[in-house]
């Protein structure tokens, strides 16, 4: 009883009670400064990770797309002079020439360099080859205007050559982009509506197209550096288009740029493109199954109907012939 008047005489003690009083203060001051401090030290630090973490990434695509294509370069010295002294840059250069190498996948000053400069050889070499063919491997009754003027026209058709090798790529490259694309957008439609931001996403489907899809996978993570580096990121969505050049991808890049500028959900527009995709998918699909009968006539002509008159008109022909002789 004694020791619980004690601990009561304690707390209403006048010492006690400054004491307590004074001890809660520096605690609470000590919480009230110091924790500001250590949140400051714990989000910076967070800042900082975050971006070493991008530079990183930042390198990694660099890296991965210099050793995707071997054009990217510097120009090549040799072809630079050339083109330099005889000045030959402007005339070879088309007005469109810059957005079909990147269609193709080459990008930068030295694909275009290598371009025109082919476009100037080639006519030079498959004439003096045509020349050769001509003159000492055929052995052709032509006069030799007539061999100089077929050697010449052959040089003339050496000038289209680089635009076919072009036109040849930019056709398998984007077969390529557009056989993992629909698999690609229903990806992006899952990572944006998981919460994943669009630069998220486009590396996430990037990272899993890549082994279906290179080319595919390179433009996401072109477009990925080109969010984080590019000052409109609009800009960014209209360069995937250029590049991949497929209607299907350029509506994906006008969905993209109108939630960007009138900020309605992500979600919602891929939705809709996935199922306009899909919706195009099966009409092409339908297209090709209805033009398959006109396409098998010509098969059917040539190659059944002759077994069949031989099966059916074949025993009659036989018993004709034995009856006649």
């Amino acid at each position: 009883m004694s020791t619980d008047v004690g601990v009561l005489n304690m707390f209403f003690d006048r010492d006690f009670l400054v004491m307590m009083f004074v001890g809660v203060f520096a605690f609470a001051t000590i919480v009230t400064l110091g924790l500001p401090l250590l949140e400051r030290q714990t989000l910076g630090t967070r800042i900082k990770a975050v971006a070493e973490r991008r530079e990183e990434l930042r390198l990694k695509h660099h890296a991965a797309l210099s050793k995707r294509n071997v054009l990217r370069a510097e120009p090549v010295t040799f072809m630079k002079q050339t083109l330099d002294k005889l000045n030959l840059s402007k005339i070879l250069e088309s007005a469109n020439t810059k957005e079909r190498l990147m269609q193709a996948g080459y990008r930068g000053q030295a694909p275009l360099t290598t371009f025109m400069f082919f476009r100037f050889v080639m006519p030079f070499i498959l004439f003096l080859a045509a020349l050769f063919y001509v003159f000492v491997v055929l052995h052709l009754s032509w006069h030799g205007w007539q061999k100089f003027l077929a050697a010449l026209g052959t040089a003339l058709l050496g000038y289209y050559v680089p635009d076919l090798f072009l036109s040849n790529r930019i056709a398998r490259r984007r077969e390529s982009i557009m056989r993992a694309f629909p698999d690609a957008l229903d990806l992006l439609l899952i990572c944006v509506e998981s919460g994943m931001s669009i630069e998220m996403a486009f590396t996430r489907v990037a990272t899993e197209v890549g082994t279906q899809s290179a080319e595919l996978a390179e433009e996401f993570g072109l477009t990925t550096a080109e969010l984080s580096y590019l000052p409109d990121r609009r800009q960014a969505f209209d360069n995937l288009a250029k590049r991949c050049g497929h209607p299907g991808v350029k509506a994906i890049a006008g969905a993209l740029n109108q939630a960007e500028k009138y900020g309605t959900p992500l979600g919602s527009a891929l939705r809709v493109c996935a199922q306009e995709n899909r919706e195009t998918r099966m009409s092409e699909a339908e297209k090709k199954a209805a033009a398959l009968p006109a396409k098998l006539t010509v098969p059917m002509i040539v190659f059944f109907l002759p077994c069949l008159f031989v099966v059916i008109m074949g025993p009659a022909i036989i018993k004709t012939m034995q009856t006649l002789h």
